[in-house]
């Protein structure tokens, strides 16, 4: 068998393996969800499919599919600069459709991870559900991978915390998990797996979905039992070349290149500010690059999209990176990514959007970081102070937020919530919400001057084409 070293080589392996289980391959989704309001992003492969766990047919008329998912996760964003983290990733998945259930996934896992893959049985420990309120522990997990050969020393009760995946947003499908940990040290494997030890990494999840999250955070079972399971592309591929490191793989070394290059600084000794402008601009060249392709804003996934960016800029001004960058880096996301076609076509409006974006910050940014020193003086950042930093030098909430924490300072964010709304409030007007791109203030004047606005930019529509778009200061300028 040919040894698997690449990303191309593992999806490969993994969507063949499971077609030879009579898994049907299904395409990746786009990154921003169709019908459902309540999260911003794909952040698992299992979201797009949340109505055939359900029970509704699927349009492939089976009950197993593979595939490889484009995901964006941000809860996580607070621990890029590691060496595992990511905001965007690749999650490989296989999903039973109220078919096959914990016995046949917990062996297809263990069979492509051992066989396939070639990684030692010595090498995994294994983490089920402890059991709770909401449903029992999970001995029925633990006793399969026994009788595969897994210690029961090796094996670990967690909480809900740990072992319990879902919904994808704030209701739906989840259920317990049972999750895979490979020892990354050279030390001798440890007898008795423990989970807090950072040197067993995760790499495979097998999520039984058995209960229906609903409004009133009840879990009711679910008729239809379903088996949601993820691997991470690039921790996996970080593991077998006998890595520790996720960006020192083929997934991120030509963007750490140019980073070190653009910097003329090493990647040893910068590795936290280099992994955060790889990954957040990775990221950001995904989600500009998407086929419902999003700008820059202050609303929604605009919003994650924007402090991506704008977090990238800043720790490039760390590094000594005192001219445009952003846009180039993008350029050698590309070729690491030859399947997703539509970053190929989307290329030029990713870099003119990133180029955009970064001028616009770049203007705010000196003065931005001069005005929170100055405020800092005071172990205290006042809400209106960040609002201050948002509305007039651009500076998201979680920069502030950051750059007060590498302080040792406070900001007070409730107060900042406070004058945010009462902004929000300010900018709408009492004429029932007609205007709703918000207005400076209520008066007749403005009223008419934004009515005429709006005129002038039909007319312009009208005689110049439909490319022409008004763009108003709360939502895409800052």
């Amino acid at each position: 068998m040919k040894e698997i070293k690449t990303r191309q080589e593992l999806i490969k392996a993994y969507i063949k393996f499971f077609q030879s289980k009579k898994h049907r391959e299904i395409p990746s989704s786009s990154l921003i969800p169709q019908n459902d309001p309540t999260v911003l992003f794909t952040t698992a492969g299992m979201h797009p499919l949340v109505p055939y766990l359900l029970g509704t047919p699927h349009p492939l008329r089976t009950k197993r599919l593979v595939n490889v998912q484009k995901c964006i996760r941000t809860q996580d964003i607070d621990e890029v600069g590691d060496k595992t983290h990511h905001t965007f990733f690749e999650m490989l998945g296989n999903w039973s459709l109220g078919d096959y259930f914990k016995k046949e996934a917990i062996e297809f896992s263990f069979e492509f991870l051992t066989k396939t893959l070639g990684i030692p049985t010595k090498k995994l420990a294994i983490s089920v559900f402890k059991g709770d309120k909401d449903a029992p522990k999970d001995e029925e997990s633990s006793k399969i991978w026994q009788n595969l050969g897994i210690p029961e020393e090796r094996i670990a009760y967690l909480p809900k915390k740990d072992n319990w995946w879902g919904p994808a947003g704030t209701t739906g499908p989840c259920g317990p998990d049972t999750e895979m940990f490979y020892w990354t040290s050279e030390k001798p494997v440890p007898k008795k797996f423990n989970p807090e030890d950072e040197k067993w990494v995760e790499i495979w999840n097998d999520v039984f979905m058995q209960y229906n999250k609903t409004p009133e955070e009840k879990y009711e079972p679910l008729k239809q039992k379903n088996v949601d399971t993820g691997m991470g592309v690039e921790r996996t591929i970080t593991i077998l070349n006998g890595l520790n490191d996720n960006y020192e793989t083929s997934l991120f070394k030509p963007i750490i290149d140019q980073i070190e290059k653009i910097s003329n600084k090493k990647y040893k000794g910068n590795e936290r500010a280099m992994r955060i402008i790889a990954d957040h601009l990775k990221a950001a060249t995904f989600i500009l690059g998407d086929e419902r392709g999003i700008e820059p804003s202050n609303i929604g996934q605009g919003y994650v999209l924007r402090r991506l960016i704008r977090r990238a800029i800043r720790y490039g001004k760390l590094l000594g990176i005192n001219h445009s960058f952003t846009s180039k880096i993008s350029k050698f996301v590309l070729p690491i990514y030859p399947d997703y076609q539509e970053l190929h076509k989307n290329h030029n409006f990713i870099k003119q959007e990133l180029a955009k974006e970064e001028e616009r910050f770049s203007k705010t940014l000196e003065k931005g970081l001069r005005e929170f020193n100055k405020l800092s003086k005071d172990k205290l950042i006042s809400g209106k102070e960040a609002f201050l930093l948002f509305q007039s030098y651009g500076f998201p909430i979680e920069m502030t937020e950051e750059l007060a924490d590498e302080k040792g300072i406070k900001v007070d964010l409730e107060e900042y919530n406070k004058e945010f709304k009462r902004h929000q409030d300010l900018s709408r007007t009492s004429s029932g919400g007609m205007f709703k791109s918000g207005l400076a203030d209520d008066s007749e004047q403005t009223k008419k001057l934004h009515t005429a606005t709006h005129l002038l930019n039909e007319a312009l529509r009208k005689v110049l084409g439909k490319e022409i778009k008004q763009k108003g200061s709360t939502s895409k300028e800052n």
